[in-house]
Parts: C-alpha cells; sequence; structure tokens
C-alpha cells in the first residue's frame, strides 16, 4: 500500500493512503505533537469530511489497537517463508525470578539466540520492547526463534 507524505509548513505532517475500496485516510502529526484522524470527502479527495484529535495516550492506544493483529499475522507470514523459525506465546509464572526485573536481566538473545518480539500485559501490546522493560507476573512474551531456542527461553522465564 503507497503511502503519501505531505509537509505542512507551520503545522507539521501528513501521512495518506487510500483504501481498496476507494476511501482516503490520513494522520496529521502536528508540531505540537498531537494527532489528527483525517477522513477525506469521497466525492472530493482534498476536502476533510471528518477529524478525530487524538492525545499521545489515544493515539497509542489506537495504534496499539491497530498494531497487535498485524504483528501476529506478519510473524506468520515470516514462518511461512523461513524454514524452522517458530513463535511461541510464553507467560511469565508469578514466581518467576524476572517478575520486576528489566527484560534485559534474563539476557535472552544472548543465551538462546532466541528474540523477544513482543509482551503481552493486560490486553495492551508492547512491541520490540527494550532491554529496560520490566516484567510483571502475567505477561506473556511472544518469542521467536526455533524450537529448541523459544523451549530453552521458556525455562529461563520460569526458572533463571
Amino acid at each position: 500500500m503507497e503511502v503519501e507524505q505531505t509537509a505542512l509548513p507551520g503545522i507539521g505532517l501528513r501521512h495518506d493512503f487510500t483504501t481498496r475500496k476507494g476511501q482516503r485516510v490520513g494522520i496529521v502529526s502536528h508540531r505540537t505533537g498531537r494527532r489528527d484522524l483525517v477522513i477525506y470527502d469521497k466525492e472530493d479527495p482534498d476536502a476533510v469530511c471528518h477529524t478525530v484529535k487524538l492525545n499521545d495516550e489515544e493515539a497509542d492506544t489506537l495504534a496499539e489497537l491497530l498494531g497487535a493483529p498485524r504483528i501476529v499475522q506478519r510473524l506468520n507470514q515470516l514462518h511461512e517463508q523461513v524454514e524452522g523459525l517458530v513463535s511461541v506465546q510464553l507467560p511469565i509464572p508469578a514466581d518467576s525470578p524476572y517478575v520486576g526485573r528489566p527484560m534485559g536481566d534474563a539476557r535472552v538473545r544472548t543465551r538462546t539466540s532466541a528474540s523477544i518480539v513482543a509482551v503481552v500485559r493486560g490486553g495492551k501490546v508492547f512491541a520490540s520492547p527494550g532491554p529496560d522493560f520490566v516484567f510483571t507476573g502475567g505477561d506473556v512474551v511472544v518469542v521467536v526463534g526455533s524450537e529448541d531456542t523459544t523451549a530453552e527461553v521458556a525455562g529461563i522465564l520460569a526458572e533463571g
């Protein structure tokens, strides 16, 4: 899908795309940090028929709602392309030695060569968490690697 980017002098940046059904949709990112979701008039693609102003929390929530299913879909597509690659969802047990500690303490990538690509907490997805991301009991970690390396990660997160 083609995304058109347009500088808006004094305002910020606009990104637009057209859906398969011909509806034009855009996001205006203001210099102030505010974002507007804009829907264009189907009859006049230069005229905006609806604007939804989003604060940071609302923009993040919308991105998560739209992004979470896409992460899973992209991982599934990747599995079809790369033989031996798997992704697994591993719950962090409440008694894990890593509860309350940063992800980097587990040294998962160094110890196993598998990667933690997302963490799901209370229905919220944290994609590509950094080493400072702190685990809580009940988090579900999405790990990508081979069958053996993802099994090793499960052992690390459960027992240390």
